[in-house]
């Protein structure tokens, strides 16, 4: 049967090279301006050599703020570090505890007719002793009502604990005591302090509580000096009271290395550091492991009245 129509070979020499496009449609250069010619190659290559210089500034920059915050780092969470930080805490103003205290109507609030009440749940089983020591602390500078329950949730309590207070041989009415103390042995998993038992949240944890309490005293200490304290706070009950071996060891060794240039931990005077890393020593039993200017420091602690009552409860 012959072909209906016919058509022209495509698989000659040089027809697909003759008759194909190069591309379909163009495009513009979507790199530059319209109705912009390209830049030279010379311009690209400066307009490179300038971005990196910039990047190599901007890197520099960065590294010696680097430098800077590692530096700032080391001063604030290592007691021993290089920087020296005596000469400032110096200018400190440390009130003694035994001169006037805090308004407690502006600590605690002010309620008329109302003693100021302060009360504690916590675990027999692991007695937090820094508060029992600022207790004692708070007993020289205020009239304070102290008082020691047992929870149902106790079964027993050892007699001691029931008398970590001691004896008020002194029975005055209510209304003429400034502050109440009240100690729950109760199963807790921490301590836990209210002092406005209808409005407030507990407070958690032995060292934030010792904080409060010692906030008592109305002791005033610049950003450096509060910051050391707190630092050597939570380096006590993390670490050397909750820590590994070589935990507690590392803090020794710090803790050697600060009172070996001054007689406490911060400064010149007792603060609520020195009460909460003395306690986590006692309860830890590294004591009598302790270096030589740790237990310098822990018989001036012991020489004040408010340790060697605790001590008693330890027997």
């Amino acid at each position: 049967m012959p072909a209906m129509y016919k058509v022209r070979p495509l698989h000659g020499a040089g027809v697909l090279a003759e008759h194909l496009p190069t591309c379909m449609y163009p495009l513009p250069n979507l790199h530059r301006a319209p109705g912009t010619a390209a830049p030279p190659q010379e311009e690209v290559d400066l307009s490179l050599q300038a971005l990196e210089s910039r990047q190599e500034e901007i890197l520099k920059r960065l590294y010696e703020l680097k430098s800077a915050v590692d530096g700032l780092s080391k001063m604030i969470q290592t007691p021993d570090a290089d920087f020296d930080v005596t000469n400032i805490i110096r200018t400190d103003e440390f009130s003694p505890l035994t001169k006037n205290g805090a308004d407690l109507d502006l600590m605690l609030g002010k309620d008329y007719g109302a003693l100021k009440d302060v009360v504690i749940n916590a675990n027999p089983s692991l007695p937090p002793l820094s508060l029992l020591v600022i207790h004692s602390l708070l007993c020289e500078r205020y009239k304070v009502l102290s008082a020691v329950h047992t929870h149902s949730s106790v079964k027993s309590v050892p007699e001691n604990l029931l008398k970590c207070f001691g004896e008020q041989t002194k029975k005055q009415p209510r209304h003429e005591y400034q502050l109440g103390f009240t100690l729950i042995w109760k199963d807790v998993p921490k301590p836990q302090m209210k002092f406005s038992i209808q409005t407030m949240c507990p407070i958690e944890g032995e060292g934030n509580i010792a904080r409060f309490l010692f906030s008592l005293f109305g002791q005033k200490y610049s950003a450096v000096t509060s910051t050391l304290i707190d630092s050597w706070v939570d380096t006590a009950i993390l670490q050397l009271k909750e820590g590994s071996s070589k935990e507690r060891g590392a803090v020794l060794r710090s803790m050697n290395a600060a009172l070996g240039r001054s007689s406490w931990l911060v400064g010149t005077e007792l603060t609520v550091a020195d009460v909460v890393a003395w306690c986590a020593l006692q309860q830890t039993g590294a004591a009598n492991s302790a270096p030589a200017n740790v237990q310098r420091w822990m018989k001036s602690c012991e020489n004040l009245a408010p340790f060697s009552s605790v001590m008693k409860l330890l027997k």
